[in-house]
């Protein structure tokens, strides 16, 4: 299963569109994860048009558009939990790590954004991914994305930059 990975994409209060390599990956996947900060119900509006499949969650800015905090969703045999990973940077990793623990336990691995910067760390036992900010929405210093090749509960990630 490929799984397309984005978030932060902050349409249009910080950027004016997700770049055409990344739209091109996001409608080639089997599954899109989302994690948050759309910005607009519109630009929510044009991922699920591009997704044949959608996880997404609220980012900071995104309280009135009826996403969950928190999603999890098994994709070829493995359990992803997505959130934003809203709060300081200061103690992020750990923050995240403990909803991945809470949600599914130390097995899931973490999908979070907020930070707008590339992660695939562990952390305290708890594989963490972010795929940075996919249209180098500021904080990001460039437009970032995930892309997931998971089969038979094995995970190979690819990031990509625009």
């Amino acid at each position: 299963m490929d799984v397309a990975v984005i978030g932060d994409t902050h349409i249009p209060s910080r950027a004016h569109a997700i770049p055409a390599p990344f739209r091109e990956r996001i409608e080639a996947a089997d599954h899109v994860i989302h994690t948050g900060d759309f910005d607009a119900e519109g630009t929510l509006a044009d991922i699920r048009a591009m997704a044949s499949r959608l996880t997404a969650v609220a980012g900071n800015v995104d309280r009135r558009m009826g996403l969950p905090d928190v999603a999890t969703v098994e994709l070829g045999d493995v359990t992803f939990v997505v959130t934003h990973g809203a709060g300081s940077h200061r103690g992020y990793e750990r923050r995240v790590a403990n909803i991945v623990r809470e949600e599914a336990g130390p097995n899931a691995v973490g999908v979070a954004g907020h930070t707008h910067e590339v992660l695939d760390t562990v952390h305290d036992g708890v594989r963490l991914l972010n795929p940075g900010s996919a249209t180098g929405a500021p904080s990001a210093d460039r437009a970032t994305m995930l892309t997931l090749g998971v089969r038979d509960g094995e995970l190979d990630v690819t990031v990509h930059e625009a």
